[in-house]
């Protein structure tokens, strides 16, 4: 009896990971084939606030912005920063066409 029970175990676990596969995938974030990260949905209006204070000679003022995070937006409040480089510019982040862009330094 026991080893009709144990056959039939095995048959029936086997005929388990013998079975047709098939899956869904739905992707929701992930990074876009010619740059950007893909986002569900366009972030918030972004809040307007006035640069605080000059910091020092030589930084440049960072915009606050938002960036996503999983299925949702996360605000970055704007910073004081020193360019990396002699003649560095910021460019923000940006959403355009259904996909984010991470803000860069790049040269003049």
């Amino acid at each position: 009896m026991k080893t009709k029970i144990l056959a039939l175990l095995l048959l029936g676990a086997t005929s388990m990971f013998a079975g047709p596969r098939w899956s869904i995938g739905i992707g929701v974030g992930g990074f876009a084939p010619f740059g950007g990260f893909y986002a569900a949905a366009p972030p918030p209006a972004p809040f307007v606030a006035p640069a605080p204070a000059f910091a020092s000679p030589g930084f440049t003022w960072i915009p606050g912005y938002y960036y996503p995070v999983g299925p949702r937006w996360v605000w970055r409040a704007g910073y004081w920063a020193r360019p990396p480089y002699a003649g560095a510019v910021w460019v923000g982040p940006r959403y355009y066409g259904g996909r984010y862009f991470g803000g860069h330094w790049r040269r003049r």
